[in-house]
């Protein structure tokens, strides 16, 4: 897994199956972009049944900012990272402006973060314990990163976008005296999505697609989800695939704004089928359109 872990660079990010749920966790440009307080939390546990296996957690939210106008949205998030002996963290903030064009919206958005890189050393064995390639102790750094983005959304149909993470290119030093490090290559990332209707109303098929490279690797994720929106619940099935890495199912519902779904995740590679991927997504969103019509809207007695 550490030599995984050093080699795989293209891999620092982790690969969530429900990419659908995080539109403003991979864009900085999608935050606040509906009227409403969007929340997530997604909790993904790869490759089972492996020891020191990829554990990971993302909190991510978003909103409009309405007392400067709509046309603004803020976010934050937070991702826990756990892989070997290796652990992430980051913490970031993100703002998004949103203007009107060509009957959709056009967004850019930008996201200062603080990335913390720890190593855990006083858990490993090593044929040679005197090797000084690996601490003997637990080490750990930060750094400052930058991401952006751009997205175009068109109504409720569709939308594209793109975005670029650990734009610096980030090399955080661990330890007091900084002999070892970890350095992160840039990510861009082309996102898009189309939402198909049918002549029943309660029906739609909504399908994403995602392609992220560091110009070395890259990897792609395409998932489509069969909905049914009921009068006091939503439903959702479907699948995701990635080329050469995995296939997947999803399923969820929404029940009062709050959508809990899981999602389990195949392998292609040789690895079996029981060590795939769980991952449990929670989310909450709550309309926050002040400017909504009828809206705190009052009339005399007299005038009834």
């Amino acid at each position: 897994m550490l030599i995984v872990t050093l080699s795989a660079r293209a891999q620092f990010d982790a690969a969530f199956t429900n990419t659908w749920a995080l539109q403003s966790y991979y864009n900085p440009a999608a935050a606040g972009l509906d009227s409403k307080l969007n929340v997530q939390g997604i909790y993904s546990m790869q490759m089972v049944g492996y020891e020191g296996a990829p554990k990971t957690m993302v909190i991510n939210a978003d909103m409009p900012l309405f007392f400067i106008g709509p046309k603004h949205g803020v976010g934050a998030a937070f991702l826990n990272d756990a892989i070997g002996a290796f652990s992430n963290k980051k913490i970031q903030l993100q703002y998004a402006f949103h203007q009107k064009l060509f009957g959709g919206r056009m967004s850019i958005g930008v996201r200062p973060a603080l990335l913390m890189v720890g190593f855990n050393g006083s858990n490993i064995e090593l044929n040679d314990p005197g090797d000084p390639a690996f601490a003997q102790n637990d080490i750990k750094g930060n750094s400052f990163d930058l991401d952006i983005g751009l997205r175009f959304t068109y109504k409720k149909l569709w939308y594209a976008g793109v975005s670029a993470v650990h734009l610096l290119g980030p090399t955080v030093k661990l330890g007091d005296d900084k002999t070892h490090e970890v350095s992160i290559d840039p990510t861009f990332m082309v996102q898009g999505g189309y939402n198909l209707s049918f002549r029943h109303p309660r029906y739609k098929v909504a399908m994403d697609a995602m392609v992220r490279s560091d110009l070395q690797n890259w990897r792609g994720d395409i998932n489509a989800r069969l909905m049914y929106d009921g009068n006091k619940h939503k439903l959702y099935g479907g699948l995701m695939y990635s080329p050469t890495i995995s296939v997947g199912v999803l399923l969820g519902f929404d029940f009062h704004g709050i959508n809990i779904g899981y999602s389990y995740e195949i392998y292609t590679g040789g690895v079996g089928a029981l060590n795939g991927t769980h991952e449990i997504l929670i989310g909450y969103q709550h309309d926050l359109d002040v400017y909504k019509k009828g809206k705190n809207l009052h009339k005399s007695v007299r005038l009834l």
